[in-house]
Formats: structure tokens, sequence, C-alpha cells
């Protein structure tokens, strides 16, 4: 008997089990399916989507800031459920001045038809612009002249050459200036503008590149985005000169030594051409004004050409000649 009646229980809890799982299924459907009608549907959202200016031209910048558009957008439960899981802050617009038509309305007021900015929105939920009611049809903004100013641009590089080549005088820069815009308190205080870092290694010959300009992170702006930097390489070995040491005053004086050896570095190209008398080193005319037993030396002009590496001695005796 007690067999029987475990069995019987075991059959009802397997039919109760059933049940429960095809009332589960049943609801899951029809849950399913009334969500399915839900969203079929369609809902009118109110929203609000913030303008951001993009390709402002570079003597302008927008004054109106933090502008934004009022819309309705009637679309169905997928697409507003789509559009409820982005974030405010994630809701804008992007304009294109170079893009959109826009008109000067007086002063420094502009517009542009709104249905730009419906295009833009409609695009982004692929929707149809049917379904987007904007509350105005022209999108008003200002946009202010800014100052401008003609400055040189630096060249910044990092260029590592192969052993016993060197980068050969200045690189030039085409332009070498350009006209920046910003407002007053910014180019008030720019006196250049520098490139971005030309790094380059290895390197055995000069060539031409071109490099981006350093905007100060977009404070000022220019229609000249880039610039051609033109490096010459050239082999370069080193040379010692012997330079006569010498004094700017009316005495006689011989010196011991009486020339500075310099060790420099020369493009191959310039050897024959380095003489001692691209060179003048002096010795201190107030030492020897108060009879110092040793005067200093100084190397104080060089050919452009060359790159001193050192000089010696850099102290002299000396005998006053009568």
């Amino acid at each position: 008997m007690t067999e029987e009646l475990k069995h019987i229980k075991e059959k009802v809890e397997r039919k109760s089990k059933r049940s429960a799982l095809t009332f589960l299924v049943f609801l899951a459907i029809s849950t399913g399916a009334w969500f399915l009608v839900k969203l079929s549907e369609n809902y009118t959202t109110q929203t609000t989507f913030r303008l951001q200016f993009t390709d402002v031209p570079a003597d302008q910048w927008i004054s109106s800031a933090d502008q934004s558009v009022k819309m309705s957008l009637n679309i169905d439960g997928f697409h507003t459920l789509r559009f409820k899981m982005i974030r405010e802050s994630y809701r804008f617009v992007s304009i294109s001045l170079a893009e959109v038509p826009y008109h000067q309305e007086s002063g420094n007021t502009y517009s542009f038809s709104s249905q730009y900015v419906a295009e833009k929105v409609a695009d982004g939920f692929d929707i149809s612009t049917a379904d987007i009611t904007l509350n105005e049809s022209l999108i008003y903004f200002t946009m202010d002249q800014l100052k401008s100013k003609v400055v040189p641009v630096v060249m910044r590089s990092d260029i590592k050459t192969q052993r016993q080549y060197g980068v050969y005088g200045i690189p030039t820069l085409e332009p070498a200036t350009v006209t920046i815009f910003g407002p007053s308190e910014i180019i008030d205080t720019v006196r250049s503008v520098q490139t971005e870092v030309l790094a380059k290694t290895n390197v055995s010959e000069g060539f031409s590149e071109e490099v981006g300009l350093d905007l100060l992170g977009g404070q000022i702006r220019s229609n000249t985005k880039t610039v051609r930097a033109t490096i010459e390489v050239e082999k370069f070995t080193e040379l010692d000169v012997e330079v006569p040491i010498r004094v700017n005053n009316s005495l006689k004086v011989r010196f011991f030594p009486e020339a500075m050896t310099v060790k420099c570095l020369v493009a191959m190209k310039d050897y024959a051409s380095v003489v001692a008398d691209g060179f003048s080193a002096v010795a201190d005319e107030q030492q020897l004004q108060t009879m110092q037993p040793l005067l200093d030396v100084h190397l104080v002009t060089w050919p452009t050409t060359v790159q001193v590496l050192s000089t010696r001695p850099d102290k002299v005796e000396y005998l006053i000649v009568q």
C-alpha cells in the first residue's frame, strides 16, 4: 500500500511540473507578443539635441555656445527604446559649416535650415525626416571675427643621422610664417608657432617632408595646417684649426702659446673653405690691464658652417713687448 501511494504521489508531482512549465511557456509567449504589439506602436517623444559646430572658418569663432534644438520624434517603440538608451550628454548633432548652407542675417548673426538638423538625426536613428518635427524652421547662431597675427614658424625636430653624418645648416620651412587667428588675450601672447616634432633615425641624406603645426591644442587657428620642412644632411669630419690669439688694445703682446687650437666638425663639402681667418680668439683685456699672470682666452667668432667641439688652451701666459 505504501509503494502504491508513493507511485501516485510521483505521478501527481510530474503532472504538476508539466502544468507549471506549460503555464510559463504560454506566459512568456503572451508577454513577448504583448511587447511586440506595444513596440510596433508609434510614440511621440519630446527631446532636445545640442549643436556642435565643426569646420568653422579659421578667422571666426562660434560665440553662441551651448546651443540646442528642441524637436518631437514620432517613432515606433523599437526606435524609442533605442533612443531612451542614449544618455543626454551624447544627444548632439554635429553641424559642419563646410557642408551646411548658412546665411548671414545681420551683423554676427547667421542662420541655416532646421531641415539639416532633422536629416542628421534621421540618419543617426535610421528613421524618416517625416517622423521629426522641429519647433523652428531656421536655426540661428552667432559667429564673431577673430583677431589675426602673422608669426614665424619654429621647427621642432629629432633627427638622428648615421655615423659621420649630421644635419647641415638650419632647416628651411615653406611657408616660414603663418597667419593665426584667436581671441585677443591669447593672440597677444603668441610670438611664434611651433611644428610638431619631426623625428627620423638612421638618416644619411637630405629630405623634404610635410609636418603639422602645433596650434596650442585648438586655442588658436590657422588656414595653414602644415608646412614643408627641408633638411640638408651631409657627411662630416673633424678638423683642427690653429687660430692666432690677439688682444683688443694698443699694447704689443706676445702669447705663450701664440695660437688656440680649435677642434671642429665640418661638412666634407666645406672642408677646403675653412681657414683660420674665419675664426677669432682673444685674451681677456681687463686681466691684462691688472697684470694678471695668466689671461683667459675665448673663441669669439667662427664660421657658421662649422660646429666647435673643443678649444685649447683656455689660459695663456704673455709677455708685453716694449
